[in-house]
């Protein structure tokens, strides 16, 4: 499948991380990397490595019979001018989990591995990461990878090679990728996102669809949309998880346990206590780990071992700290009404710091939702008027703070990174002020952090930061 490409030029399109992990495959089957970026000091670094480069201007005057292929980076939307004239050239367009999966099937790098794919709108970083708890658990060499940061070429290169691959992929991703036929793949839940980048909920869901055309598709069916799906799933057999009871061919929650009924009549995988993070979305999370692991007759014993020895990561729903009675949540992650309404509903009464860009994506149907366990709400970032406008109308008697900056702007420099941080403190001593003993501080903004932060892990720092600072009379001298 490879072999047009020996001896070729092969444009590589965005020099990020996963433009940089495609190098050196592309030079062990044959292939001259040529790299392309709209930034100036990423080409720049390209060329201080020896690599070939263009620019898009040179692009557009290029002989584009040179390319036999063009690799983009998943974030490059399919109008992009150079993929644009690239597909009008009649030059295929890849991305980068496209070529992985090529590259694995040739066997470049040893035998072919199975992959595990995840996707969702929420979750996805969580269930990975479980799925890899429990290969590890099993004895099964295996390596987590993909969106969740490693990309699936790099890990393919290490030696020793794994033998399965927990594959996290994004919409972004999953739309560059139409030839990937996992062994087995879940689609979690798919909400409002991504929406400018697809045109649509409808080709948002399309895109995440294409995990479910392997041996065995999973579909989370307390989400409709996603639930929706399994009838549109190409996969030779697809089941599905609820965090109710399950009936046959599901995998669901009986008596606090864990309950498989798809891969057999019935057997117990693990206790909800067992399950990090705590709450819904988590159980719902170890339930689709679960079921990709089942899918390849990993035991339940191993399923029940890797849960309890998962623990969740930086900025999902993390404990920070407790100060007088009143606990500070750093969800980061959740940066979209989806994840944002799990996190919420998590904790029966909560200040909530949200804020940021929605993308968007509607908070209407969030905020009527979890009105009544709001005990307040402070707001920062581009889209604060929007959420502050959602709560006027849905829980009008819900204190709202909006912290602003006056002009948020591009990140880029030390003094708008410190003054992102220094709204973030203004928040979180807002925030305390309005909880009591009993009250959870929750970080979950609903939306991405861009306008204001480096990303949300940064975001996540920040609000840590801003926690750890504060004293005893912080908290309830709003009440």
């Amino acid at each position: 499948m490879l072999e047009f490409l020996r001896g070729r030029d092969v444009l590589v399109a965005g020099w990020g991380v996963s433009g940089r992990s495609l190098i050196e495959p592309l030079r062990d089957i044959g292939a001259r990397p040529v790299v392309t970026d709209a930034g100036a000091k990423a080409l720049a670094e390209a060329a201080e490595l020896g690599l070939d480069v263009a620019t898009c201007v040179e692009l557009e005057t290029a002989d584009w019979s040179r390319f036999a292929l063009v690799i983009t980076s998943p974030g490059w939307r399919p109008d992009s001018p150079v993929l644009a004239s690239a597909v009008t050239e009649g030059i295929p367009v890849w991305g980068d989990v496209e070529f992985a999966w090529w590259v694995d099937q040739a066997r470049i790098y040893g035998p072919v591995r199975k992959w595990l794919v995840v996707t969702g709108t929420n979750g996805k970083t969580t269930t990975t990461s479980m799925v890899h708890s429990i290969l590890r658990a099993a004895g099964i060499a295996s390596v987590a990878c993909g969106n969740i940061g490693l990309p699936i070429l790099d890990a393919l290169r290490r030696n020793p090679g794994p033998q399965v691959l927990a594959v996290e992929l994004s919409s972004f991703q999953l739309h560059w990728a139409p030839s990937v036929r996992p062994e087995a793949g879940v689609v979690l839940n798919v909400a409002e996102d991504h929406l400018d980048w697809h045109g649509g909920l409808d080709a948002y869901a399309a895109a995440k669809a294409r995990a479910l055309v392997g041996r065995v598709g999973v579909v989370g069916l307390d989400d409709p949309v996603a639930a929706s799906l399994a009838r549109r799933s190409k996969a030779r057999r697809t089941v599905g998880f609820r965090i109710g009871v399950p009936a046959d061919g599901e995998l669901g929650v009986v008596d606090g346990k864990l309950l498989d009924r798809a891969f057999t009549k019935a057997a117990i995988l693990a206790e909800v206590g067992d399950i990090s993070p705590q709450g819904p979305a988590g159980v719902a999370d170890a339930l689709a780990a679960a079921a990709l692991t089942r899918a390849i007759d990993v035991a339940p014993q191993f399923v029940r071992e890797g849960l309890i020895e998962h623990k969740v990561g930086p900025h999902r729903a993390a404990f920070v700290r407790e100060l007088g009675g009143v606990e500070f949540i750093d969800d980061s992650k959740a940066t979209n009404p989806h994840a944002a309404r799990s996190s919420i509903l998590a904790h029966p009464q909560v200040v909530w710091v949200a804020g940021g860009q929605l993308k968007g994506a509607a908070v209407e149907d969030l905020v009527e939702e979890v009105a009544d366990r709001l005990v307040a709400a402070v707001l920062i970032g581009t889209d604060a008027p929007v959420i502050a406008a959602a709560l006027a109308r849905h829980a009008p008697e819900v204190p709202v703070v909006e912290v602003r900056s006056g002009d948020d702007a591009v990140m880029g420099d030390s003094s708008i990174t410190d003054k992102a941080d220094a709204i973030m403190a203004e928040a979180v001593r807002a925030a305390a002020g309005f909880a009591s003993s009993g009250d959870t501080v929750l970080l979950a903004p609903a939306a991405a952090s861009l306008d204001m932060f480096a990303d949300y892990t940064h975001r996540g720092r920040s609000f840590a930061a801003a926690v750890n600072s504060l004293e005893d009379g912080d908290i309830g001298r709003r009440l």
